[in-house]
């Protein structure tokens, strides 16, 4: 609902999907998303714009379950799980050249797997928690094309499980704060290509750690690349290096296993064949690095690969088609590859 100043947002999808075989026969043949966005977008002036969005999911797909981009765990999770990711941005033009974009960023995960031991952890134990984010970018308009940018930003995360975890440890024990420094930039080469990068660095304490407040240093990066060839067909390619919760606790000689400092790298295409007919392909590898515990500095792969067609009747109606093949390779005993062939039907309002 665009008004003079304001646009409202609301949207609202619902996914039902039958399995006709389950490798584990305990599992429901049935599963059901929800996902419900918000959003207010306003003007105070022509200087000072602000945005308030909110997205609200209900899943069991690591995909749906990891609104940062990277997955915390690899495999399908049973139940009525929940994020909510939250966004408040604020841009401020000072002059035509200089601008300030503040933003506050909060991610909340409620897994209903729950109830757990310190010799059988719940997933509620494990990754139960609150993300927060509070960041300030400075930017210069160095050319119409051109946007350079350097930013800081504060990090915290709180794990709300309340469970234990492993004997002596508890779910709080991996909470941990992060003061993040890194530049950027973003450059238009042509009106159909644009490349954005954010590169610095991390430190991170972990405040709850009973052997003491470790902490660690790493790189921090975001870099992603658009290229739109015709209307409606476009290439997209990216990286991100961060840490991440995980749902692998593995203690050892009295630590556990805090977090994991992951590199993504992704590719999609996609392509109008016909004005009704869209064709997309879409990969992605994940490496991961477990900090801390028995698989210390030993990696985990994942690998996804997704082919799918749709094809509109109308405005409202849609049906599709596809593939997607999954892989995870993992120390802790959690690897598997999965085939998983669709068909599906689409209604939009």
């Amino acid at each position: 609902m665009p008004l003079q100043q304001t646009e409202l947002g609301l949207k609202y999808a619902y996914g039902l999907y039958y399995y006709e075989a389950r490798e584990h026969l305990k599992q429901r043949p049935i599963d059901q998303t929800h996902q419900l966005d918000l959003w207010v977008d306003h003007a105070f002036s022509s200087r000072w714009h602000g945005r308030v969005q909110d997205s609200f999911v209900v899943a069991q797909e690591p995909e749906l379950l990891s609104p940062g981009g990277v997955f915390t765990t690899g495999s399908r999770v049973e139940g009525n799980n929940i994020v909510n990711n939250a966004l408040v941005t604020l841009n401020t033009e000072w002059t035509q050249l200089l601008n300030t974009v503040l933003t506050y960023n909060n991610t909340y995960y409620d897994y209903q797997n729950s109830g757990g031991s310190a010799a059988s952890p719940s997933l509620a134990g494990l990754l139960n928690r609150d993300e927060q984010n509070l960041s300030l970018d400075v930017q210069w308009r160095l050319q119409p094309e051109t946007l350079v940018f350097v930013g800081a930003a504060f990090g915290q995360v709180n794990y709300l499980g309340g469970e234990p975890v492993s004997p002596g440890f508890m779910s709080d024990n991996r909470d941990s704060r992060s003061e993040y420094i890194y530049i950027g930039g973003q450059y238009a080469f042509t009106e159909n290509l644009t490349v954005s990068a954010k590169a610095g660095g991390q430190f991170t304490q972990y405040y709850h750690e009973p052997n003491g407040n470790t902490s660690s240093i790493g790189p921090y990066a975001d870099i992603s690349a658009t290229y739109t060839y015709m209307p409606g067909s476009y290439v997209q390619l990216g990286f991100t290096h961060q840490r991440n919760a995980t749902d692998i606790i593995a203690p050892v000689g009295g630590q556990l296993t805090l977090d994991q400092e992951t590199s993504v790298v992704y590719g999609s295409l996609n392509h109008q064949i016909t004005p009704e007919l869209l064709g997309s392909i879409i990969a992605r590898y994940q490496n991961s690095v477990f900090n801390g515990g028995l698989f210390n500095n030993q990696t985990e792969d994942y690998y996804d690969l997704g082919f799918n067609f749709s094809y509109n009747f109308n405005e409202h109606w849609s049906a599709e088609i596809g593939y997607n093949y999954d892989n995870v390779s993992s120390p802790a005993g959690q690897s598997y590859s999965r085939n998983r062939g669709y068909l599906g039907v689409t209604a939009t309002y």
